[in-house]
């Protein structure tokens, strides 16, 4: 029923426009009647404050009023009427195809039956923006529409759905590596620096974002990676051709880009390089930054011009390790049957040296040209990443992934290396345990210390660690709606608050933020209601636009984990108890089998501070079993910590358990293959549990 409200608005609208200079014109009469005179002047300087002189005065402020009434409507109005003819100008038009098929359908559905067929209505369509499945063209598309493209719209750029799951994936990666690097230290302060807690770029986050919605595989052809495994080395796109594709239009430089980044995703598992591209093009589309990506994107190879290209492609090519690393590629290419890398050059390149690039077009997974190929296809891109053949037909071609330079940069933070630049993580001395080195220290013999809620009198109990829950009187209180859950598990971990922004970045990355302080206001007045109905209690403060959750009203497991941990940190003596007090606070991870992206750097540093009491326990205890249960108890906690996995296997060779210490290392080995870190990232972990001296790699 949103007709009625609409027509009263406009009534409305219309009375303000017409009503004033009706009310003025029969009252007043018309605004100006004539010029003054000299007389009138003269006498109006001498007596300004006259009847007559004020009643002019009001007269013309209020036809100013009128005039910045109707300035404002029609320029809302002219502001919708281009939206409106824009909208329509995008709208994608049937094919002859399309439409004959729809004419028959229609036909059939008219002429099967006269029986009534109710239809279930349509789920509502929520607004499609930056970090949503969709068409970023058409903002208005159903859902039929947003099915069909089956991409992700970014701030920046738009990707198919495999590009985007590689970005998940690679994401996750990173964060697995983060684990495996930490070395522990002993117990700080809750609030932790690690430099490599940094949360991935807004844009990595979007994408996982967008994917927790499930959608069915593209169904228009895509430009892109194929192949349903990530290990198994797919092809750039299949659409393009072997002989080269030249790519103009707007959209020439963001497709370039998002083939830049498709293929390395594509190679990330495989030690062949995955990228082939001028220097120049390089430094076009990566810009300032190019140059430190050329020495940590792994799969790269940057060449000045072709002539290295055919040398790199023989084997013969010398520079910057490509040799070796082309023989890698071979050899992987003989066992995978796969084909080359892409190759991205610019038109100079392709013009000067059209035969050999004919001849490596053979050998590439695809080959692209920044200009038009007239030796080859050209496709014309729009910034949307659809595709249209230069050829004369102007049939349309696939879509391809397009992102701006600063997306293109975000997204290929996770699979580079880390920057050489930065300290390691825990580049602290790691602790190591002296009852092997022959030490026994003093310490106090550990009590349990568990946290309880037996003796809190507040009602609301709010768990976060493991799977998150709200406990009213030790009853499950059901949360509708998932994005309440997150206010609450974000709120929890952040004592201080958040305010509207910080909310709705987290909640909902990617999306505009003008459109969502609605949803929040709504996800937030449901809580309150739901809380307010069951316990009688306000739970959420809000004041100066921070919200926070009420100490007073709620105890959180959360806050009580970082008060054992300050515990620890300011404890004068070196005890036992209060390491162990940590790790009886940590019942599971935080939020436990969510995969929200703002979750990642603050669980990872939770973690973190239960791996360090463990290994503060090793290394004080005595006992060389004693120090090996801690141990074994931090790996339950962190499977994929390199320095626990060191010092667990050093302690098994040191009670001469040499069959257990085989075993633990052969296992990590394969958790981490498993968890998709290729052997050269392994090279580590084996120096380290064998004793040998770490060689560090990505």
């Amino acid at each position: 029923m949103r007709w009625p409200r609409q027509m009263m608005s406009l009534l409305f609208v219309l009375t303000l426009l017409a009503g004033p200079p009706i009310v003025l014109l029969s009252l007043v009469g018309a605004p100006i009647q004539g010029w003054p005179t000299a007389a009138q002047a003269q006498e109006w300087v001498q007596n300004p404050l006259t009847e007559q002189s004020l009643t002019a005065a009001l007269t013309i402020a209020a036809w100013l009023v009128w005039l910045l009434l109707a300035y404002t409507v029609t320029i809302r109005m002219l502001t919708r009427l281009s939206t409106t003819v824009s909208w329509l100008r995008r709208m994608p038009l049937p094919t002859p195809w399309q439409a004959t098929a729809g004419g028959i359908a229609g036909a059939a559905v008219f002429g099967v039956s006269s029986h009534a067929i109710t239809a279930p209505p349509p789920p509502p369509t929520q607004p499609v923006a930056a970090g949503t499945f969709g068409d970023a063209d058409n903002p208005r598309s159903s859902d039929r529409d947003l099915l069909a493209n089956a991409g992700i719209n970014v701030t920046g750029g738009w990707l198919p759905r495999d590009v985007a799951e590689q970005v998940s994936a690679a994401a996750a990666l990173v964060w697995l590596r983060r684990r495996r690097s930490y070395r522990p230290h002993p117990p700080g302060p809750p609030s932790r620096e690690d430099t490599d807690l940094a949360p991935l770029p807004p844009t990595v986050a979007a994408v996982q974002a967008a994917l927790a919605d499930s959608t069915p595989p593209p169904t228009e052809p895509v430009a892109t990676s194929t192949g349903s495994s990530p290990l198994n080395r797919p092809t750039v796109g299949e659409a393009f051709a072997r002989a080269g594709v030249g790519l103009t239009g707007l959209g020439a430089q963001d497709a370039a880009r998002g083939l830049l980044v498709t293929s390395l995703l594509a190679g990330r598992h495989h030690p062949a390089v995955s990228v082939v591209v001028t220097r120049a093009v390089l430094a076009g589309l990566l810009g300032p930054i190019a140059e430190s990506l050329e020495r940590r994107l792994p799969g790269l190879a940057v060449i000045d011009h072709l002539t290295q290209a055919a040398e790199f492609f023989s084997g013969k090519h010398p520079g910057h390790g490509l040799a070796g690393r082309n023989q890698a590629h071979r050899n992987t290419q003989e066992r995978t049957n796969s084909p080359g890398p892409t190759l991205i050059v610019d038109a100079a390149s392709a013009t000067d040296n059209a035969e050999t690039l004919a001849s490596l077009a053979t050998a590439s997974a695809a080959v692209a040209v920044l200009a038009r190929w007239p030796a080859g296809q050209t496709w014309q891109v729009d910034p949307s990443g659809r595709t249209h053949h230069l050829d004369g037909s102007g049939s349309a071609g696939p879509r391809m992934c397009v992102l701006t330079q600063v997306t293109a940069t975000d997204l290929l933070t996770v699979i580079a290396h880390p920057d050489p630049a930065l300290p390691e993580p825990g580049a602290s001395s790691p602790s190591r345990n002296p009852a092997l080195a022959g030490r026994s220290p003093q310490w106090k013999a550990a009590q349990d210390h568990p946290v309880r809620f037996g003796n809190d009198k507040r009602r609301l109990q709010l768990r976060v660690l493991g799977e998150p829950t709200l406990l009213l009187d030790g009853h499950p209180v059901e949360v509708r709606r998932t994005a309440a859950l997150q206010v609450l598990v974000f709120l929890a971990a952040h004592p201080d608050g958040a305010d509207t922004r910080q909310l709705t970045d987290a909640i909902w990355p990617g999306l505009p933020r003008r459109s969502l302080t609605g949803r929040l206001y709504t996800t937030l007045s449901d809580l309150r209601a739901t809380i307010r109905s069951r316990a009688g209690a306000t739970l959420i403060e809000h004041s100066d636009d921070r919200y926070r959750l009420d100490p007073t009203a709620v105890t959180v497991d959360l806050w009580h984990f970082h008060h054992a941990v300050r515990d620890a940190t300011t404890a004068v003596a070196t005890d036992a108890t209060t390491w162990k007090a940590v790790i009886d606070a940590y019942p599971g991870d935080l939020a436990a089998r969510r995969t929200w992206p703002w979750l990642d750097p603050i669980r990872e540093a939770t973690r973190r501070h239960v791996i360090d009491a463990h290994a503060a326990l090793a290394s004080a205890s005595p006992d060389a079993r004693q120090a090996l249960a801690w141990l074994q108890a931090g790996i339950r906690i962190d499977p994929y910590n390199a320095d626990l996995h060191t010092q667990a296997v050093s302690a098994l060779i040191t009670l001469g358990d040499h069959d257990a210490a085989d075993h633990l290392r052969e296992d990590y080995t394969r958790r981490l293959a498993a968890a998709g870190i290729l052997p050269t990232d392994t090279a580590f972990t084996t120096a380290t549990l064998t004793g040998q001296p770490a060689i560090r790699t990505r």
